[in-house]
């Protein structure tokens, strides 16, 4: 039976470009929009910006412009991206939008109505510097449970274990350096303990019908062992969000509004007008309870528990529907690890459209992508060959092998007909291809692709059984050429109807050619006979592997990082002795950008900072340099920083690869850069908040 489902993708965040792990995701759930609706039903895909959160308030400031600009400016960013990867929402939002307002505002009432809501004061880390509370990842310090050092405020990266922002040791505000005091503030929380036996037999409905994992299911049972905790969903001022109705000052945490965007992107495109079938009612007939529309959501595994424990707490909780699927993919690694700026495989979606195609990306995703929550690699190497390899050899060039002969030798147009052996042939693999309907909406995309392959392998075998090129040369063999030249290029239709969720754009090249336009599955169950093709025009082309270096170098963060080594022990970098800096010559030598590009200049966050036993001038730093590990650098700044641990949680700037000198404290290699003309008279240089470590000086 025909089903109504509106379909969502997570809401990418507006602090950023679109990159290839937000394209995962979306590719995932426009393949599964394209195939549902091929196959016969009615869906409704909608997606916004993210555009709430401290995050957003200290960029815009530190761009010296508006949220509401940087917001705007990065939605225009995220849409071209997005489009030109070819996903086809119906309608692309923001969370800042009125209509989201009024639907937060709507259901935090509900809730407050219903007794799901509670108040009480809380203890919190406040930045004296910024006067500002600090959210948790704001906030770093030493582990109160293993005692590694610069571990965020929420969870330890290091052993897992998670925590109050309180309990850290030493900790730091990453907006400014302070060091945080406790301020008691009251925050706002729903009661999540109301919800725990819907919760519970939500999950067990949504596994036993498909529409959550299993293992998302088992992993979310972990949360119910002690009870669900209540949920805090306040901030305080200052805050870029929607401020609490009645409690000035205060504003609802992001998470609370960002799913409540699903609804509110949903409700514009119903009271839009733009698509044909939707009306301002709809909104209302979708989002009851007792609707018997569909509302599926397609999420990274980072996120799940705000999708599958707070989101539909609060829907119920507010008498509105719940989702009727959570559908959790893993993450994106490249080339066997995680993504890089240095290495260049950090790729955001407009430089890989700079180079590449993103049809070749999105058939890539597609042989990789299962219904489990398994990460996706991104082999460049296999990316390359499978394109040239399936898209190329397997599938347009059937067409590009027999289209030629058609048009020269059959002024273009199909055979009539198609002898009984042929016929069955075409519909044998016609109904082989129909399997796919149901792994494209099991989000098994790569058996799906499998099973295509395997077509068009046969119809490849066909065509070098029979050898249209050889054929052409004989006149007495016009009629069997003509039969085999139209159930080629129906094999190439047939391909092309069930490969369109994945490759569109050129699956549309590929219609135009054919003179053909199929907009469900089952046209394929009949072949196009004594129909006129147009001339053939190039459909894709392989990949040349300078295509995807020139991508990679576009990518990388400098040209001249120091990759990290694997194999490299704890680096240390140090001044290469004791002696203070000097004041710099009147007139420095004029140097070449050559010269300049030899220092590999990067920032480090200071984890540790101490006087040096035996020493009156060194200080011994501790640098998390990111990808470059932890580094050891002896500084002769200690008359400038008689209270070195001050410095712990500063961002500095160090020479990298400056060659390494053992000395009788230990190994260094490296140099920290300050500013004055030595002694006391020395200052370290500094980054803004959102410098990361690691990070090139260029």
């Amino acid at each position: 039976m025909p089903r109504e489902i509106l379909v969502t993708s997570a809401l990418p965040y507006a602090n950023g470009r679109i990159h290839l792990g937000h394209i995962v995701e979306h590719v995932q759930t426009d393949i599964w929009v394209r195939a549902m609706r091929m196959a016969g039903h009615t869906l409704h895909y909608v997606c916004a910006d993210d555009a709430h959160g401290t995050s957003i308030m200290l960029r815009a400031e530190k761009e010296g412009i508006t949220p509401e600009a940087l917001i705007d400016r990065v939605w225009q960013e995220h849409t071209a991206d997005l489009r030109d990867f070819g996903i086809g929402h119906d309608h692309y939002s923001s969370t800042h939008t009125p209509a989201n307002r009024e639907i937060t505002y709507s259901i935090w009432r509900a809730l407050e109505a219903n007794g799901h809501v509670e108040s009480k004061p809380v203890k919190q880390l406040f930045d004296p510097e910024r006067q500002m509370f600090l959210p948790d990842r704001f906030i770093k310090g030493e582990c109160p449970v293993c005692h590694a050092r610069d571990q965020y405020g929420d969870a330890c990266e290091v052993c897992g274990s998670t925590y109050n922002p309180i309990d850290l040791i030493n900790p730091y505000s990453v907006v400014s350096g302070a060091k945080p005091v406790e301020k008691e503030s009251l925050h706002f929380f729903v009661k999540l303990a109301d919800f725990e036996t819907l919760l519970k037999a939500w999950l067990e409905q949504r596994r036993a019908v498909g529409g959550l994992q299993a293992e998302v299911v088992n992993k979310l049972k972990e949360w119910f062992a002690d009870g669900l905790r209540s949920w805090d969903v306040s901030r305080d001022a200052p805050y870029f969000g929607f401020e609490i109705p009645g409690q000035p000052g205060k504003y609802f945490y992001v998470w609370v509004d960002a799913p409540i965007g699903y609804l509110a992107a949903f409700r514009e495109l119903c009271e839009s007008g733009t698509k044909p079938g939707l009306t301002p009612a709809d909104y209302a007939r979708f989002t009851r309870a007792d609707s018997d529309t569909e509302m599926v959501h397609f999420i990274g595994k980072d996120i799940l528990y705000f999708h599958t424990l707070f989101w539909p707490a609060m829907l119920h909780g507010a008498n509105l529907r719940m989702p009727t699927a959570v559908n959790v993919h893993g993450f994106l690694t490249v080339d066997g690890a995680k993504m890089s700026k240095s290495r260049g495989t950090f790729v955001n979606a407009r430089t890989y459209l700079d180079h590449l195609d993103a049809d070749w990306l999105r058939y890539y995703l597609a042989t990789m992508l299962g219904p489990t929550l398994a990460d996706i690699d991104l082999d460049l190497k296999a990316f390359e060959e499978r394109v040239n390899s399936h898209l190329v050899g397997k599938w347009v060039n059937i067409a590009s092998r027999c289209a030629g002969f058609v048009q020269k030798l059959f002024d273009g147009k199909l055979a009539d007909t198609l002898p009984q052996a042929e016929r069955a042939r075409y519909d044998a693999a016609a109904a082989k291809l129909e399997a796919c309907a149901a792994l494209y909406e099991a989000r098994d995309y790569a058996a799906a692709m499998r099973v295509i392959i395997e077509v068009a392998d046969e119809a490849n075998a066909y065509v070098a059984e029979h050898a249209p090129w050889t054929m052409a040369k004989d006149e007495s063999k016009r009629a069997e050429l003509h039969v085999v030249l139209t159930l080629a290029l129906n094999y190439f239709r047939l391909l092309t109807i069930w490969l369109t969720p994945v490759v569109p754009a050129t699956a549309r090249r590929a219609f135009d050619f054919l003179g053909d336009t199929p907009a469900r599955f089952d046209a394929g169950r009949t072949p196009l006979l004594g129909h006129a093709i147009q001339p053939f025009k190039a459909l894709a082309t392989r990949i040349d592997p300078k295509q995807i270096t020139a991508m990679i170098e576009a990518s990388k963060e400098s040209l001249h990082a120091t990759p990290a080594s694997g194999s490299q022990p704890v680096a240390s970098a140090a001044s290469p002795n004791e002696a203070p800096a000097t004041a710099a010559p009147a007139h420095s030598t004029i140097i070449s950008i050559d010269d300049f590009a030899k220092l590999d200049l990067r920032i480090g966050k200071v984890i540790v900072c101490e006087a040096v036993d035996g020493s009156d001038k060194l200080l011994r730093f501790e640098l998390d340099a990111g990808e470059l590990g932890k580094r050891q650098i002896f500084s002769g700044i200690k008359a400038a920083y008689p209270e070195p641990a001050r410095l712990v949680g500063r961002s500095v700037v160090f020479i990298a690869n400056l060659a390494p000198r053992k000395m009788r404290f230990g190994v260094s290699e490296g140099m920290i850069l300050s500013a004055g003309t030595g002694g006391n008279d020395l200052f370290l240089l500094d980054a803004d908040p959102g410098a990361q470590a690691g990070a090139a000086v260029k």
